[in-house]
């Protein structure tokens, strides 16, 4: 299908969605996106220069891709580490000797400045300190920083992690038509992870518009999540996206619900507020957001 059509068909949803319901409350590479953008359909927001149904929902740069380049189509040598969360806590170590990273993505935590791996051997994307990389200075002269924004959007309902996941979700598809093993709806839920806990991942953008669905953070079952009134172009605080399943040719046409992305922060043990998107299905509401 050509990029124009699904981003017709997309927009259709969008629309119809809107006008019906109300808003309510390596190949093992984790959160990833390859459908492609329309660029003549993009323009400038508060969260980068590309960007399509809100102002806060854009790619982490215009030109380049989401991974850090270098020679070796962006898989930087490494040695074994601990990866962390955001929070700076322990996950699991990591024993792959080669990794990807998202762009523009570090932390410094307990004292160690971290990029975000894409995947490693948790099954997971994770913080990976960068006194690890084979080529540290090349990695920090190309990473660049990224950060989504947000500190002056009104707070809307307080939410957390859930300690759960919608079995029936996790293989639907989130880009129409889609190939391979990515964009599965299961990448933005709350799946327990090799080192038996569960964590989700928190988005720059979302996915189905070709942007690239990177992880930008990623916290435990519990972490709670400060929701905000995003502007979008429907109007609703929230973006809704259709998922798919295999149709009678097996292949992921067959429209199958939807999953609404929301947009907020998560306020970290080191005291970060790091903004973006994640799915409503990996949430539920609570209390006392800091």
């Amino acid at each position: 299908m050509s990029i124009l059509l699904r981003a017709a068909l997309l927009t259709g949803s969008l629309l119809a969605l809107a006008a019906c319901a109300p808003d309510s409350g390596p190949d093992d590479e984790d959160f990833y996106d390859d459908s492609e953008s329309d660029d003549d359909a993009l323009s400038a927001g508060k969260n980068g220069k590309a960007c399509t149904a809100s102002a806060y929902n854009c790619k982490l740069r215009v030109e380049g891709g989401n991974v850090v380049e270098n020679a070796q189509d962006g898989l930087w040598s490494a040695s074994d580490a601990m990866m962390v969360d955001g929070n700076g806590d322990p996950m699991a170590p990591c024993t792959w000797d080669h990794l990807r990273f998202n762009y523009g993505q570090t932390r410094h935590m307990n004292g160690v400045t971290y990029g975000m791996a894409r995947s490693c051997s948790n099954g997971s994307s994770g913080w990976f300190p960068l006194s690890h990389l084979a080529s540290e200075e090349t990695f920090r002269d190309r990473v660049g920083e990224v950060n989504a924004k947000g500190t002056d959007l009104e707070h809307l309902g307080c939410y957390k992690i859930k300690s759960s996941h919608d079995a029936a979700l996790v293989e639907k598809k989130v880009v129409y038509d889609a190939k391979g093993d990515h964009e599965r709806a299961g990448d933005y839920l709350p799946l327990v992870r090799n080192n038996g806990k569960r964590y989700a991942n928190l988005a720059f953008n979302v996915p189905g518009f070709g942007l690239g669905g990177p992880a930008v953070d990623i916290f435990p079952a519990g972490t709670k999540f400060q929701r905000v009134d995003v502007p979008t172009a429907t109007g609703n605080p929230s973006i809704d996206i259709p998922l798919y399943v295999k149709d009678s040719s097996g292949r992921y046409r067959k429209k199958s619900g939807t999953m609404k992305f929301i947009y907020g922060y998560v306020k970290s043990k080191p005291g970060h507020e790091r903004f973006g998107w994640m799915a409503y299905d990996a949430l539920t509401t609570t209390t006392g957001c800091p």
